[in-house]
């Protein structure tokens, strides 16, 4: 293995590190979240700039040889919107008792509650020496910053048992994931169910897609015509859902132009009618990751039909084993999406804010795990639980 230089570099731009340097470490991966050209065109589009609350100040750590070893996505941010991980009760009680919670810093893909690579090491670099120097340099920058916490929201299982045992506070939730247990159709899948949960799926799908035409869209099929239609339709559900849309419109022209080979865009209309509903996905090495929704005219079922049976159907043709669908909803459940652990380490910097939060994450944990084990038990629409 190679061995990597104790220096910790900060970048205020990912352009700083560059496209091949940040993926010689991230692109072994799969994982479209943590690719230079995702994090970049955040960056250009001004989604995850320092006016935005979102000021990069991202992780690089050399070779021997003068190479990058090392990165990881890293924000200091003035609140705690954009992340899926919810600390606000932990600010709101830390500046009543006369502390100041912001600036933090956040560990993360920005806006994109998925699991994946966070502490980023080169294949060929060791990977405790690398996580040790990142996870340092961060905990460096902390202290030169004055910032209050270190949070880093769905990393990677092996990455938050590694954190937690460099004594970062370690939290679990979930999220409804469906895993392809050896289905070579949406049939094959639809066998495995219980015969109710069959035929309430069937029926649903035929009433989603009477009178419309639904159209998936990947690679040079993309035009700015179709991404046009899609933001209007994500505009309406982000403003409807928590007020101000964190994503804009040129962040979805570079995200056509740079990384059309990893969308997965899924509209549906009436045959010459305009488009009326359309589902975002990103494909990655090993998951088809379902990101936005949106409508603009309520159909019965099209949510279900677009976000999650046409994702199940495009992770089986794709031979992909898992679809994530994001956060929250447990309708999913039903729709053969089940309960699955997500994670995420902090470090806080007070002890009077961090052993009490290490109390209640240790009661947290132990609750996530039995409401899986519970939901899993309880509402499963298999037929014998994967």
């Amino acid at each position: 293995m190679t061995a990597v230089k104790a220096e910790v570099r900060v970048h205020r731009r990912i352009a700083e590190i560059g496209r091949d340097a940040w993926d010689a470490c991230a692109a072994p991966f799969g994982d479209p979240f943590v690719s230079y050209d995702f994090l970049n065109a955040l960056e250009e589009s001004g989604c995850a700039v320092e006016r935005t609350g979102w000021a990069p100040h991202h992780l690089s750590v050399e070779d021997d040889d003068g190479r990058v070893a090392a990165v990881m996505p890293l924000y200091l941010k003035s609140h705690s919107q954009g992340e899926y991980v919810f600390d606000h009760s932990w600010a709101d009680a830390y500046e009543r008792a006369g502390g100041r919670y912001y600036p933090k810093l956040q560990c993360s893909a920005p806006f994109s509650p998925v699991t994946g690579p966070r502490l980023i090491v080169r294949p060929d670099i060791d990977i405790d020496d690398g996580r040790s120097a990142l996870l340092g340099g961060a905990l460096t920058l902390c202290e030169r910053l004055n910032a209050s916490s270190l949070h880093v929201t769905f990393p990677k299982a092996d990455e938050w048992e590694w954190m937690g045992e460099r004594g970062l506070l370690r939290r679990q939730d979930q999220q409804y994931h469906w895993f392809n247990n050896g289905y070579a159709t949406f049939d094959d899948f639809l066998a495995a169910l219980s015969s109710n949960r069959r035929k309430t799926i069937r029926r649903e799908r035929r009433d989603a897609q009477a009178g419309l035409e639904i159209v998936s869209l990947t690679g040079d099929q993309l035009t700015e015509d179709h991404w046009d239609a899609f933001f209007g339709f994500y505009m309406d559900t982000g403003g409807r859902k928590w007020g101000r849309p964190y994503l804009n419109r040129a962040f979805y022209s570079l995200l056509g132009e740079r990384m059309a080979d990893k969308v997965l865009l899924i509209l549906a209309r009436r045959p010459g009618g305009p488009w009326i509903a359309g589902a975002l996905n990103l494909i990655g090495a090993d998951c088809l990751y379902g990101r936005h929704w949106g409508c603009s005219e309520d159909v019965p079922f099209l949510h279900f039909e677009l976000c999650y049976y046409q994702a199940i159907e495009h992770g089986i043709r794709l031979g992909l084993p898992r679809v994530e669908a994001g956060a929250q909803g447990q309708h999913k459940i039903a729709r053969g999406y089940l309960p699955s652990p997500v994670y995420s380490a902090h470090w806080i910097a007070d002890p009077a804010l961090r052993d009490p939060v290490a109390r209640y994450l240790e009661r947290e944990r132990e609750a996530v795990s039995a409401e899986i084990e519970a939901l899993t038990e309880d509402y499963s629409p298999f037929r014998q639980t994967p």
